[in-house]
């Protein structure tokens, strides 16, 4: 098995660890963003496996990763340097909104080429097939297809988890966020709205910036009218209005804090049956949704399994305890362990 300084074709793995670590980072940052597309990173090296420049996919419409990290090569007069692109995506193979990246791949000066996952879309894989292509082929390396890197391959499956599973599930991600006081209870104090550290608020505000909807219970809404909105860290400029739904089986839902909602930017959505939230959201292109809510939501989500990650933030008297449990590779996580821009 190589070792961290064996030479790839063109830089040592070190390098390719390095630049792949700044992509994943960097694409972390636009979770919530992005949707209906993926949160893709994508880093050029030189020959001396010097990051030359990291680009990423902003927001739909907008040119993906590998176009955006060309691009602002050539905008820095660096490009011809460019040798190896490391793209934590299998670059697309087909045109819709932006031309396909394997072609932009193709026609730069790159002669490596290292991807971090699979795209499980079938309308845009084959990237990787095409850029082998001879003549003007480059040399392509599947992290899946190297136990070295095997810690790299997890971090780019849980970048790419959200969209993955509206894609091949046809249901978003939906992760849980819970917090509880040293006694087991999700009661905050009275004329308090919270009872966690500020590094724990802090989580609860990336991870809700992080996703595209949020799911709640009338209950919580009746007993508390939250506001739901991103404070601790700022929300992303000009994105779409986040969906938020509504659990509510009697139709006791409040239509002024409904149009309150609306006006901070939601669009609410109410819903009789929980069970057939996530294929609605999913056909809304919502790749990441979280739960906020009571008790009896929460049994009602663990009861029927539909829950992807599980945040639990535990009051102590030190430090919140966090704890995270997962059924896959958890894009929470890297959530977590991401030091974004955000708090810089």
């Amino acid at each position: 098995m190589a070792d961290q300084t064996t030479l790839s074709d063109t830089v040592s793995l070190t390098a390719i660890r390095h630049g792949f670590h700044s992509a994943i980072a960097q694409a972390v940052d636009t979770f919530g963003a992005t949707a209906p597309n993926p949160s893709v990173g994508c880093a050029l090296l030189d020959a001396d496996g010097r990051i030359l420049t990291v680009g990423v996919h902003p927001r739909v419409g907008q040119p993906h990763a590998e176009a955006m990290a060309l691009a602002q090569a050539r905008t820095a007069g660096v490009l011809d340097q460019a040798r190896v692109a490391l793209v934590t995506l299998e670059p697309c193979n087909h045109t819709g909104r932006t031309p396909p990246c394997s072609e932009a791949l193709r026609n730069s000066p790159v002669r490596e080429v290292w991807i971090g996952a699979a795209d499980p879309n079938p309308q845009a894989a084959g990237g990787a097939s095409r850029l082998r292509e001879m003549p003007g082929g480059k040399r392509v390396v599947m992290l899946a297809h190297r136990p070295d890197m095997a810690d790299l391959a997890r971090d780019c499956r849980a970048l790419l988890a959200p969209f993955a599973s509206r894609v091949v599930r046809r249901r978003p991600w939906i992760s849980v966020k819970q917090a509880l006081d040293e006694h087991g209870s999700m009661v905050p104090p009275p004329g308090q709205k919270t009872f966690t550290s500020p590094d724990s608020l802090t989580l609860a505000h990336r991870l809700r910036r992080a996703t595209d909807a949020i799911i709640t219970g009338v209950g919580t809404v009746l007993a508390d009218r939250p506001r739901f909105t991103v404070r601790h860290v700022p929300d992303h400029d000009g994105r779409t209005p986040r969906l938020l739904v509504v659990c509510d089986r009697h139709a006791r839902l409040p239509a002024d804090w409904v149009a309150e909602m609306t006006e901070a930017g939601f669009d609410v959505i109410s819903s009789s049956d929980l069970l057939s939230i996530p294929a609605m959201l999913a056909e809304r292109g919502v790749n990441w949704a979280m739960i906020e809510a009571g008790p009896a939501l929460l049994a009602a989500v663990t009861e029927a399994g539909l829950w992807d990650d599980w945040l639990t933030i535990h009051k102590t008297a030190g430090a919140d305890r966090i704890d995270l449990k997962s059924r896959d590779e958890s894009p929470l996580r890297l959530l977590r362990e991401n030091v974004c821009s955000l708090e810089s």
